[in-house]
């Protein structure tokens, strides 16, 4: 399935939004649900591939860039020209495996900070493309953790609210220059 938007896989100099912060209040927002797929959502969708790339990441939600809307674009192969990203609008998880695996995560919103999370290795999610049609994706591995990551930014959930280690994750957090107060801890377990 080939995306309709598409943008260069290149760092801009000055990317179209502005990245949001640990600590930042938007990061903690629920994300509202897009009731209409139009020319708007593809604009926002092509500005958000820009500035994920530009911020040389593999996933960005709109909340990161203050937007208050279930939007995910997601590339986890940013240096393959031919792999067409994948732009997910009201994600919602169907089921997920019982397996889960422990990798360690980073996210563009706490730079510079890499620590282990715990999820299921494996999802079914359903969600609109951005031509509003509906799609279903089984996803593992990889793709299955950034759809998770980024899914949890729409809850207002950042990953390290889900890191089991304390101690690594405040001097982690501390080294990058963050707050580990702005840390929402979530009980392992827990599905949100």
């Amino acid at each position: 399935m080939t995306s309709v938007v598409s943008v260069e896989k290149k760092k801009l100099e000055k990317p179209p939004l502005e990245m949001h912060f640990l600590g930042d209040r938007v990061l903690r927002q629920p994300a509202k649900r897009i009731a209409k797929v139009d020319g708007e959502t593809r604009q926002l969708v092509k500005e958000m591939l820009q500035t994920m790339y530009s911020e040389q990441g593999i996933g960005l939600a709109a909340p990161q860039v203050a937007i208050n809307k279930q939007l995910i674009v997601i590339d986890c192969e940013p240096d393959n020209a031919t792999h067409a990203p994948i732009i997910l609008i009201n994600p919602i998880i169907k089921s997920s495996s019982r397996d889960t695996c422990v990798i360690q995560e980073g996210c563009l919103s706490i730079p510079g900070v890499y620590l282990d999370v715990t999820r299921p290795e494996a999802i079914e999610v359903s969600y609109k493309d951005e031509q509003g049609r509906p799609q279903n994706i089984k996803a593992s591995g990889l793709l299955a953790r950034v759809i998770q990551h980024e899914m949890d930014h729409l809850s207002g959930v950042l990953f390290v609210d889900r890191v089991q280690n304390i101690l690594a994750m405040t001097e982690e957090l501390k080294k990058g220059g963050f707050s580990p107060q702005s840390v929402k801890h979530i009980a392992e377990g827990s599905k949100i």
